[in-house]
């Protein structure tokens, strides 16, 4: 007997030893907006991203080195076989991929299949969900509008009737036909609103409109383990994802070398929990991350001068063994004033007019210098570096010249009357109103723009709103003018010219602009491959925007991601919002 305590004690101490030498690996990341939904289907900020990107999947992904940017298969066993006349997708899925436990499956595992992705897709397009993301299938499918437009009608859509696009072959093939040739649409299922939700998760949890707000059930790394709304987010590794390993291939970047070094053989992910803290002002985020509270730190521009100096990291910043990360991203900032606003809005001479002369009077170099601290390239057009279709020698007919733009307004009859603040043509008041963030920038933002009507004698009032309120008003048409950033869903210029769209409208067409020429070029070149036909036509679509005061474009911003010394293998990737799943740390190397 024992004889058998000691056996039982020793394997018991054994295993403590092993839990203590292989301790639970813990990254603590900080983000600087609140999350909104963790419905993929209806989210659409970048910040809510990096969550429904870690627990849900996509057919595809990006490989992690590889630059430009390669498409690479997630839930998909390989990359889609296309048609050559690009209108038709074969995809097979990777067999035994599971969601993780919910009571919604009755307590067993459940199996993820191509039917998931048929439903989540057909869900985008559901009137009751008025989802975001309707643009991504929208007309492209062979019967999917049909359905839509019954759904329509009726409020509610069938999702149990066929649609002849999406033909099931068997439960992990899925062929999609096409109305037209799509060369993107690889691209659009590496989306995460394309992710796989189930439908008994979207029956169990869904509010009256579908949407799963708070019950995100997914196939993904890792899963929901703690939520307190606007504060803070625990992950935890998804137990019963398939095993994978780290096997990327080094690109002609230096760095790659030792993230290859650091990485190459790893099982995926080797982090078991991810810590999300939400923190709105810069100099908290600051002192989190230089205290050691935060693995990787996103350096916005306000705070560029604490830890750059020339582009590179602060000595004293190197001394520490901090890590730098910094690209520009694909991103464009651009300002618009809403179509249709009742006092800015329309397309009379006037009021394209009145629009332009704003768009003129604004010095965006003032701009990147003071608020982004030259963390940002000034761009004139909508597509920007690192994205095909991106045009670096076009030059845009809206460039700054306060004194132009003043003429222009003479000319149009805003005149300025005895309290020296102009007027509308008819005389009525002249009050534009600039909508910005609650954070610092925000507030230096709406400076600059009171600045920039000031020098037109226009009156300019400030709305300053929480980040998840500014998204639902302008979303709604209900915002009169702002910054307006869009970081890529993907590497192309379709992906930042459909902003103008008006069909878009409702969706991401934010300055809800509307114009029947663009829309019929942009529809064009949806069917036209990567190349320099199209890039012609987006040149003029570039054009249109600028003559009918649409919006102007403005830079690109510099990403500086920091990182401590523990972590290791990280590069920020282009186009996937975090990279948590291929990335490690090691809390020894900690100064």
């Amino acid at each position: 007997m024992r004889t058998k305590w000691y056996c039982m004690l020793a394997a018991l101490a054994f295993a403590m030893l092993a839990q203590a030498a292989e301790p639970q690996k813990t990254l603590r990341y900080i983000l600087p907006a609140a999350e909104t939904s963790l419905d993929p289907a209806v989210s659409r900020d970048l910040y809510t991203g990096h969550i429904t990107q870690a627990i849900f999947d996509t057919l595809y992904t990006y490989d992690y080195l590889a630059r430009p940017v390669k498409l690479a298969p997630a839930a998909a066993a390989a990359l889609p076989e296309v048609s050559a006349d690009g209108k038709t997708y074969t995809i097979r899925l990777k067999k035994g991929q599971l969601f993780t436990p919910d009571p919604a499956f009755g307590g067993k595992p459940r199996e993820l299949t191509m039917a998931d992705f048929v439903y989540s897709w057909k869900r985008l397009l559901d009137p009751r969900l008025a989802s975001p993301h309707a643009w991504l299938f929208e007309g492209k499918v062979v019967g999917l509008d049909a359905l839509a437009a019954e759904a329509a009608k009726s409020g509610r859509l069938d999702y149990d009737k066929p649609v002849a696009g999406f033909e099931l072959l068997d439960p992990y093939t899925l062929r999609i036909h096409l109305t037209q040739t799509d060369f993107n649409l690889g691209m659009i299922l590496a989306h995460e609103p394309t992710a796989a939700v189930a439908r008994e998760i979207v029956k169990a949890y869904g509010d009256s409109k579908g949407e799963v707000h708070s019950n995100p059930v997914g196939t993904g790394y890792y899963r929901l383990a703690q939520w307190t709304r606007g504060s803070k987010i625990v992950l935890e590794k998804n137990p019963h994802h398939l095993p994978e390993t780290w096997d990327f291939q080094p690109g002609s970047d230096p760095d790659d070398q030792r993230i290859v070094q650091q990485m190459k053989g790893k099982a995926i992910p080797q982090i078991d929990r991810i810590e999300i803290t939400v923190l709105l002002e810069d100099q908290t985020r600051w002192l989190s991350f230089t205290s050691g509270g935060a693995d990787l730190f996103w350096l916005d521009g306000p705070l560029a001068p604490k830890a750059m100096l020339d582009g590179g990291l602060r000595p004293e910043l190197k001394a520490r063994g901090i890590q730098l990360s910094r690209q520009i991203d694909p991103e464009l900032t651009y300002y618009y004033i809403n179509g249709r606003d009742p006092v800015l809005g329309g397309y009379s001479k006037e009021k394209i007019a009145l629009r332009r002369a704003v768009m003129m009077a604004h010095n965006v170099d003032e701009e990147i210098r003071l608020v982004w601290n030259n963390q940002a390239l000034r761009l004139d057009f909508p597509a920007p570096p690192g994205v095909v279709g991106h045009d670096p020698a076009y030059r845009s007919s809206l460039q700054y010249d306060p004194a132009l733009a003043n003429k222009l307004l003479d000319k149009f009859g805003y005149r300025k009357g005895a309290d020296g603040w102009r007027t509308l043509p008819d005389g009525k008041p002249l009050v534009v109103r600039y909508t910005s963030r609650n954070e610092a920038s925000g507030v230096l933002l709406a400076e600059l723009w009171r600045k920039t009507y000031n020098s037109l004698s226009i009156r300019m009032e400030n709305d300053r709103l929480i980040f998840t309120d500014i998204l639902q008003a302008e979303k709604e048409c209900k915002l009169q003018s702002r910054n307006y950033q869009w970081v890529a869903d993907f590497p192309d210029g379709d992906n930042f010219m459909q902003l103008f769209y008006g069909p878009n409208i409702n969706q991401n067409n934010n300055g809800c602009f509307e114009n029947a020429e663009y829309d019929r070029l942009y529809e064009q070149t949806r069917g036209m491959p990567a190349g320099p036909e199209r890039d012609a036509l987006y040149r003029k679509m570039a054009r249109i925007i600028e003559v009918q005061g649409g919006g102007m474009m403005g830079y690109a911003r510099y990403r500086n991601m920091l990182a401590q010394p523990s972590v290791l293998g990280y590069r920020k990737h282009p186009i996937l919002h975090q990279e948590w799943a291929y990335i490690d740390i090691d809390r020894s190397k900690e100064k």
